[in-house]
């Protein structure tokens, strides 16, 4: 953009600090929220009551393969996709997010199979839960661009009720988390995780087990 009008438009918006409240722009977002989640929610295969996607996504592809459960909220710049694999007919993509779920800011949310994402679930920004990856360590596909191999089926991902995963965190295929579940920011998620516990670190694994359940 021209400097002059970007030097322009800033003056515009100090002007404004003058005469609108900065709790009006709190006001404006959660309108558009709203208005955006009107416009598209109607495109998910479920999508429950009082949740809501903040504007703006960065990616949502494969929305009648994803459910969203009630009163969740899933932050902006949210890539969400699941991918339906033509070169396999009998595995048709599913994620499913439940009920009272924070998804943050800057999450990316991929599959080609099943992904489900329990009740009461809190993530940092940031977080990647990915059933898939690009192409196989296999000498004819390492010599294509990452973006044209075909994607890979990891296994499915089953995330339990009231886990926290925190900043950064990556979650891979083939891997269950179980209830109550805190896992550190950073954190590489490539094997179970037992409920209750507290796991950390790369690949991640448990440093504390809550013995009273």
């Amino acid at each position: 953009m021209n400097k002059f009008i970007k030097n322009i438009f800033q003056a515009i918006g100090w002007l404004s600090s003058f005469l609108i409240h900065i709790q009006i722009g709190k006001v404006w977002n959660g309108l558009l929220t709203q208005l955006y989640t009107g416009w598209i929610k109607r495109h998910f295969n479920e999508w429950g009551e009082d949740s809501v996607l903040r504007y703006h996504a960065e990616i949502l592809t494969g929305l009648k393969y994803i459910s969203v459960g009630k009163n969740t909220i899933i932050g902006e710049n949210i890539q969400l996709t699941a991918w339906e694999q033509t070169s396999n007919q009998y595995l048709k993509p599913n994620i499913c997010i439940g009920n009272n779920c924070n998804i943050r800011k800057g999450a990316h949310i991929s599959a080609v199979g099943h992904i489900r994402i329990g009740n009461g679930v809190l993530t940092g920004t940031n977080v990647l839960i990915n059933d898939n990856s690009h192409g196989e360590t296999v000498l004819d596909q390492l010599n294509l661009a990452p973006e044209k191999r075909p994607l890979c089926y990891k296994g499915p991902i089953n995330i339990g009720d009231n886990v926290w995963l925190g900043n950064n965190v990556c979650v891979l295929g083939g891997v269950t988390i179980g209830d109550g579940v805190i896992i550190g920011a950073n954190a590489v998620v490539t094997k179970d995780i037992p409920s209750y516990s507290i796991a950390a670190g790369i690949p991640a694994k448990v440093i504390r087990k809550l013995t009273n359940f």
